[in-house]
């Protein structure tokens, strides 16, 4: 408890976005670990460490927990493929952007598989879940509207054919940095060999 100037006690205040964040975590820890099935407000609060009572007091639905746990996920994502391209020799060179945001894809860290993992069963679950499958659509236009970008970008700067469709381009650029991402999962493939295919295809993509 805090202290007003005249000594009396008044409750510590409570970060509500942090609090809503560190619940989103727990739930990826436990999706990551045994699927979203598994997942129950009784085992989030107990994973976040906090009453059962408080996790309802954020989220009224398990939906409404889920959904928020997705876009957390995402921002995460995000913030981690920024910090990748401000540490990039050549940020706005536009392979190195589309390297670098594909990559994120295919990354191996303890955070990046979980993350891989919870997508892939909010991936599964969004199939029958329309708040989820358009989440997730908006998330594969933003990236597709990127990539185009990127490829015009090349297009133009002499990297790439001036006979690219862009959105040709960028669309089979996702798509396979997208099943690799999902091989990689399941071991069908290593990462490192996912990656190596992915850099195959942009050495013929970016040729100049």
């Amino acid at each position: 408890m805090l202290q007003t100037d005249e000594g009396e006690a008044m409750p510590r205040q409570v970060d509500h976005r942090q609090r809503r964040a560190q619940i989103a975590d727990a739930v990826c820890a436990l999706v990551s670990a045994r699927g979203l099935e598994a997942v129950s407000l009784r085992d989030v609060a107990a994973q976040a460490g906090i009453s059962m009572g408080r996790v309802q007091h954020y989220f009224r639905t398990k939906d409404e927990m889920l959904l928020f746990a997705l876009e957390h996920v995402a921002q995460r994502d995000v913030a981690a493929t920024l910090e990748r391209l401000e540490e990039a020799p050549e940020p706005s060179c536009p392979r190195t952007l589309v390297r670098t945001v594909l990559g994120g894809l295919l990354d191996d860290g303890p955070r990046a598989q979980e993350a891989q993992r919870v997508n892939a069963a909010f991936t599964a679950r969004a199939v029958v879940e329309p708040p989820l499958a358009a989440f997730l659509l908006r998330g594969y236009a933003d990236l597709q509207q990127l990539l185009e970008q990127a490829v015009r970008r090349g297009i133009d700067e002499g990297t790439v054919d001036t006979g690219t469709d862009p959105a040709l381009a960028a669309a089979e650029a996702l798509a396979l940095a997208d099943g690799l991402r999902m091989q990689a999962l399941l071991g069908h493939t290593t990462r490192d060999r996912a990656r190596e295919v992915l850099t195959a295809h942009l050495d013929r993509l970016f040729t100049g």
